[in-house]
């Protein structure tokens, strides 16, 4: 097998095609026969960079602990999103105190707030602000919506757009150029015309633009990059936009986009990750997932089940599985 056609295999040709239609249709807008074959290929060939580079860059995980890196898919449990009411509670001290006498546990969330499916929410709503504790999946949900972007007709996105997912953190100055970062993103996988391409996208509403981390912008620049970000929403704001937050550094700062919680992981999800972590043939002849969730159903492994509700504390549990 050719190392081209073993790419397109591991990619998906349909994926492929979708995207480059896309680009095609965003850019050019004209059919199949106006379009010379050299620029066809062109396109076909930055939309596989594309997706291929995306999937690289923000397709795997790796946790301490583990060898290698894993599959960001292999590993992903469904996220569940929980309302702006369930905010109000981390408002004050005496709303956190009041949380935690009710629950008599551990963690601060309620588990009686409505949740939902976090893929539903992005197909509804087009700007969203994605908020919790550390660790709990934020940046995670991000990524994987922009993989199911990239699936087309395969995923569970159902609006079609290019994803882009921009790490807040790097905003080291407090000026940036939105636009300019995505120009750079499409010119490095090799678009044809990234700067026409880029503006036609934003004018047609043609991109998920994925905003992570905005608790990570220094503190200097948090105003001015708060302003530019809500600046490039209004001038662009037939696309669609996810950005995420820690609950502790957000104050309403987005007024188009929609607030929700990130949920902890109820017994459903934590059965789920920990199938989803020990997937090898000889954890199955073992059984080491159903020996793992057995043992945190024991009353003296509580604290280990509440800890396994947050996926970055997920490695306390995988060491405590170790043995087994």
């Amino acid at each position: 097998m050719f190392p081209q056609m073993a790419l397109l295999e591991t990619i998906g040709l349909e994926a492929v095609k979708k995207l480059a239609g896309l680009i095609l249709t965003t850019a050019w807008g004209m059919g199949d026969a106006n379009i010379d074959k050299p620029l066809k290929q062109a396109i076909f060939n930055a939309s596989k960079q594309y997706i291929k580079n995306y999937r690289d860059r923000h397709g795997i995980l790796k946790v301490l602990g583990m060898a290698k890196p894993v599959s960001l898919e292999s590993v992903y449990t469904t996220a569940q999103l929980l309302d702006a009411s369930a905010l109000k509670h981390f408002e004050t001290i005496e709303g956190l105190q009041e949380l935690f006498r009710e629950g008599n546990k551990r963690r601060f969330q309620r588990h009686d707030t409505s949740r939902r499916p976090g893929v539903e929410l992005t197909n509804t709503e087009r700007y969203l602000m994605v908020l919790g504790g550390p660790g709990v999946g934020k940046s995670t949900f991000l990524r994987k919506m922009g993989l199911e972007a990239l699936k087309g007709n395969q995923g569970d996105l159902q609006h079609q757009c290019i994803p882009v997912f921009l790490e807040l953190k790097r905003f080291d100055g407090d000026e940036i150029n939105i636009r300019q970062l995505l120009i750079d993103e499409f010119q490095t996988n090799g678009f044809p015309e990234p700067e026409r391409f880029t503006d036609n996208a934003l004018k047609k509403g043609r991109l998920l633009i994925l905003l992570d981390g905005l608790d990570e912008v220094l503190t200097q620049n948090l105003t001015q990059v708060i302003r530019q970000i809500q600046d490039f929403v209004d001038q662009y704001s037939k696309n669609r936009f996810i950005a995420s937050c820690r609950i502790a550094a957000y104050h309403g700062y987005f007024k188009r986009f929609t607030d929700v919680v990130i949920a902890d992981f109820d017994d459903a999800q934590i059965e789920q990750f920990i199938h989803n972590w020990f997937p090898s043939e000889l954890d199955q002849q073992t059984n080491t997932a159903e020996k793992c969730w057995e043992l945190l159903q024991r009353p003296e492994n509580q604290a280990a089940k509440e800890l396994a509700q947050t996926p970055l504390l997920f490695r306390s549990v995988y060491s405590f599985a170790g043995g087994l």
